[in-house]
């Protein structure tokens, strides 16, 4: 079934980001899809002493799901997906930086924000994971993150569907860190 489902999402996916504006910002490289985005959400202060605030512009970061969830396919145990994922993420974050630090909007551009289930790990990678405070929202992306979660897990068990969180990097930190 899950063959299936996900040759199926292998054929919109194309769709999907033709019509989310989405680009790639090295096809090879990087599992990240990425767009300019203005932040709707409550006024943040981060670690690094960095204000995000309502209408700032962030690099808004997508993980490439399909591309993930086949090559996770072949991995029998979670824990060893879960490091697989995080070396990905890992070995994604400086062609990030180098994307930021290379954008026409540089200087706008406060930093980088995703929104995950899959939250564990990030601050390892310089993240600060932040719960969103609108409960419809939350509800929302849990809704439509269940399917994704529900692929990549080992055994499906609908009661331990976690929250989705934000993951915010400062620009300053994303390029201290990682160019």
């Amino acid at each position: 079934m899950r063959s299936y489902f996900l040759s199926f999402w292998n054929v919109i996916d194309p769709l999907y980001y033709l019509f989310s504006r989405l680009e790639y910002i090295d096809r090879h490289s990087s599992i990240f899809r990425v767009r300019i985005t203005k932040y709707k959400g409550k006024d943040i202060i981060l670690s690094d002493g960095t204000l995000i605030k309502k209408n700032d512009k962030l690099i808004k970061i997508h993980l490439h799901n399909v591309k993930i969830l086949y090559e996770l396919q072949s991995v029998p145990c979670s824990v060893k997906r879960g490091r697989m994922l995080f070396r990905k993420i890992f070995i994604s974050m400086p062609v990030l930086a180098e994307y930021i630090h290379n954008h026409k909007d540089k200087h706008d551009i406060k930093g980088a924000i995703g929104i995950t289930m899959l939250h564990k790990g990030a601050e390892r990678l310089g993240f600060e994971v932040v719960q969103p405070c609108n409960i419809f929202y939350k509800f929302f992306k849990r809704i439509t993150q269940i399917p994704i979660f529900l692929l990549a897990a080992e055994q499906t068990n609908l009661s331990k569907i976690p929250v989705p969180s934000y993951l915010f990097i400062s620009k300053e930190k994303l390029l201290k860190t990682y160019k």
